[in-house]
């Protein structure tokens, strides 16, 4: 019933174009290219972080939150918060393996209304002078998203600084998907402008939708260079909000096409490959909403899936 509700949601919103991209640390190139399976690999670890996401933070807390945690049994949280209604749920850690500080968010939750009403708020507006300091008024996001993320941010902000601190870390990678990948970007961004310039900053996203203009998509892709946004074969969020209503994707497209197969698109909502998104779905009725909860490298991501 939700995902019928969000389909018709978007559909009012028609979107045609959507994202293609590439920029991230090592998939720098000019033009498509399929990823190599070592590739495709390497990223089921951020899909089970932005699965785990989904669960409550009474779960989360001992990461006992299934299949997700069990993948990934060497992170250590430190942090959980949000009620999945009013606040996304939200959690940050330390992975071991990676040697980095985990910020991960909850996406759109299809038995929380808040949340989704949230999700289709689609003004734009400057980003907040208190959060992002010095920044042109011209640089604006979707206000929705801003609001949302701005509930958080502090306080991540400070455990973030923390675990850096006790682990010796040196980078920190945001995750997330549908709205939660949105929060991400944003995270990242933030995190990019507040941390010392020797902390890299990396960003992992599923079915994120378009989060801010031109000038956002500009200059969030001069700040930070390592981001990827995973789309999945005919997901329709990703083309939303419309090019039409002054959004723009930010670079680092990776787009499944097929189970096991996924080509890196390069440029910021690029209409010129077929396997890249904006061609794959033209238009929300010539999408699949079924394909926004996955298969990411096999991982199905939402609420469904906290298991």
């Amino acid at each position: 019933m939700f995902l019928l509700a969000l389909c018709i949601c978007w559909n009012k919103l028609v979107v045609v174009g959507a994202l293609p991209n590439s920029t991230t640390s090592y998939l720098q190139q000019s033009n498509v290219y399929v990823l190599s399976p070592s590739e495709l690999a390497s990223l089921a670890p951020y899909s089970q972080f932005a699965r785990a996401a989904y669960c409550p933070p009474s779960v989360v807390d001992g990461w006992m939150c299934g299949e997700a945690c069990e993948a990934v049994p060497d992170f250590l949280v430190s942090l959980t918060g949000g009620d999945g209604s009013d606040t996304q749920y939200y959690y940050v850690g330390y992975w071991l393996f990676g040697d980095t500080v985990i910020v991960a968010h909850q996406g759109t939750d299809a038995t929380k209304l808040l949340a989704y009403l949230t999700d289709v708020d689609i003004f734009l507006e400057s980003l907040d002078p208190l959060l992002f300091p010095g920044i042109s008024s011209s640089v604006q996001v979707h206000s929705g998203f801003a609001n949302e993320h701005a509930k958080t941010a502090p306080t991540i902000l400070a455990e973030v600084y923390k675990l850096l601190d006790q682990y010796g870390a040196e980078s920190v990678t945001l995750v997330g998907h549908s709205l939660g990948g949105a929060l991400a970007e944003l995270d990242c961004l933030f995190l990019a402008l507040s941390l010392p310039s020797n902390i890299a900053i990396r960003g992992v996203t599923y079915g994120t939708p378009r989060v801010g203009n031109p000038a956002w998509a500009s200059f969030f892709d001069s700040t930070v260079p390592d981001f990827q946004r995973i789309n999945n074969g005919k997901d329709p969020i990703p083309i939303v909000p419309g090019i039409f209503m002054g959004f723009s994707h930010v670079r680092g497209e990776v787009h499944i096409t097929e189970p096991n197969y996924a080509v890196s698109c390069p440029g910021n909502d690029d209409a010129t490959d077929a396997n890249c998104t904006i061609m794959t779905v033209p238009n929300v009725f010539d999408s699949n909403m079924l394909n926004h909860l996955g298969p990411y490298q096999g991982i199905y991501i939402g609420s469904l899936f906290c298991t």
